[in-house]
């Protein structure tokens, strides 16, 4: 019997290219899944409630916290992609190509999902253990691949550091999954009805 020798695994970087669209969502879902288990164990470690995390508050003032700051989000990458180049906020062409060929509605199920998994773990937990400002430090590590142009990595800080300070503000961790469900729908949209508008320009 073949003995498994450790020192033979090789590592190498795969190109997103190189990954098909079946590929690329098994492992969208299953870094989310990774992302939701971790936060829910981290949170029970912490003795916080996870019920009380997720209760729904009565007021419309959460839904305030949400869009606003979702709103400025998306105004501010709007005025970046029209006026910085594009390769200065590269991302690898990962939200292209999850987004680009995605029907609508299931790019709103992959909003929801990125929204409450990662915010239930960054928010929920990580910031109720070290803060706002080094969660979001953690937030944009964890993003990797803006970390090549500082346009990005600078937003990707802002956007984190805003979720957290409008969690604290709120009370309610549903103001920052709505705004990071909203940033993620509308600009997953705008790639994708952006893309079939160039495909249709092309083809005519």
């Amino acid at each position: 019997m073949k003995k498994f020798d450790i020192r033979n695994i090789r590592v190498r970087k795969v190109d997103i290219d190189e990954i098909d669209d079946r590929m690329l969502l098994i492992n969208l879902y299953a870094t989310q899944a990774l992302t939701l288990i971790i936060g829910i164990i981290w949170i029970l470690f912490q003795r916080q409630n996870l019920l009380d995390l997720f209760t729904i508050p009565r007021e419309l003032e959460v839904l305030y916290w949400g869009a606003g700051l979702a709103a400025a989000v998306i105004a501010v990458d709007l005025l970046i992609s029209r006026w910085v180049p594009e390769e200065a906020a590269d991302d690898g062409g990962v939200n292209d190509r999850i987004f680009r060929k995605r029907a609508v509605w299931h790019i709103a199920v992959i909003s929801l999902i990125v929204a409450i998994c990662e915010e239930l773990l960054f928010r929920g937990a990580i910031q109720h253990a070290i803060g706002p400002y080094w969660t979001s430090i953690v937030f944009a590590a964890i993003h990797v691949r803006y970390l090549k142009h500082w346009i990005p990595t600078g937003l990707v800080f802002s956007i984190s550091y805003g979720l957290g300070w409008i969690y604290e503000q709120s009370g309610t961790l549903w103001a920052p999954i709505i705004a990071h469900f909203l940033i993620d729908l509308v600009m997953g949209l705008i790639i994708r009805f952006r893309r079939e508008s160039h495909e249709q320009e092309t083809e005519a």
